[in-house]
């Protein structure tokens, strides 16, 4: 009986410049907004370097120069094409896969094959990929990068990590099972190099990164809704565009604007919790949802 009480907040993030600041450091706009005290060719500098780094790994280990053209909203959504064939030894660079020029079901499997391998590579992490001296110069990069963004990324792991785990003052429930999703503007393999990259595969599992290249942010947010959706579940969008503002207005979710200018304190990284967090969504849903009955 309890079970069916049980509550759970399906968080919604959207990852570049709210969880990751990588263009706004390319520009200079991140950096400019500080008034001189931050060196703008530094952030720039930083900033290349993971843009470079991304590229590299998708094309060198995610098939990215074979499929990006044929960009999905998330990489299960071609499991059905998926025969379950062994792929130890199967050549993928000789299977004929022509990317998007031809949708054909034999074209449609090979893709779900290289999907399936994304999948596998995600869940392994990239030490399974890369040797120490690698995943050092990466550690290095993302302290480097944290320090210049006074702890932005470091903070927003850890709101994402209590937003998980966060019951009470969430859902107003001690049973919540709390979820992450990413919906990302970005093409999808490159987006889940990011997670990788920027430690948000632990928190975020690959079949919760989504991306709206395609589709757009709505058709997402229908998607996650259609998958998660349930009497006793609450959905809370945070990000930093108008897309995203307006696909969960229409949806009638929460949704928390990330501002990433200086002068901001509860709406950026550091500063954003689970105080904030839990305003919006009892703003939407109410503080105590147990007559949701109805």
């Amino acid at each position: 009986m309890d079970e069916e009480k049980e509550k759970k907040v399906v968080f919604v993030w959207d990852m570049d410049e709210t969880l990751i600041l990588l263009k706004s450091l390319i520009t200079g706009t991140y950096t400019k907004a500080f008034n001189g005290s931050k060196d703008v060719e530094k952030g720039i500098e930083i900033g290349k370097t993971w843009e470079n780094q991304i590229l590299r790994i998708c094309d060198d280990y995610f098939f990215y120069e074979q499929i990006e053209g044929c960009n999905k909203p998330f990489v299960d959504s071609t499991r059905e094409y998926d025969d379950g064939l062994d792929l130890t030894d199967y050549d993928f660079a000789n299977d004929a896969f022509v990317g998007a020029a031809f949708d054909d079901d034999a074209n449609k499997k090979k893709l779900a094959y290289r999907h399936r391998i994304i999948a596998h590579k995600y869940k392994k992490g990239l030490r399974s990929l890369f040797g120490e001296k690698m995943i050092k110069s990466w550690d290095n990069l993302y302290e480097v990068t944290d320090d210049f963004t006074d702890k932005w990324l470091s903070s927003d792991l850890s709101c994402i990590a209590a937003a998980k785990a966060c019951v009470a003052q969430c859902a107003g429930d001690s049973g919540a099972e709390n979820i992450n999703v990413i919906v990302t503007s970005g093409s999808l393999i490159p987006s889940l190099v990011k997670c990788l990259l920027f430690r948000l595969d632990d928190l975020i599992s690959y079949d919760n990164v989504y991306s709206s290249w395609e589709v757009g942010k709505y058709q997402c947010f229908s998607l996650i809704k259609e998958r998660f959706d349930g009497p006793n579940v609450q959905f809370c969008a945070i990000g930093d565009g108008w897309e995203e503002c307006e696909a969960a207005e229409n949806m009638q979710w929460p949704f928390v604007q990330i501002d990433p200018v200086p002068v901001s304190t509860s709406h950026r990284f550091p500063g954003l919790n689970l105080e904030t967090l839990g305003h919006y969504i009892g703003v939407v849903y109410g503080g105590d949802s147990d007559d949701e009955d109805e």
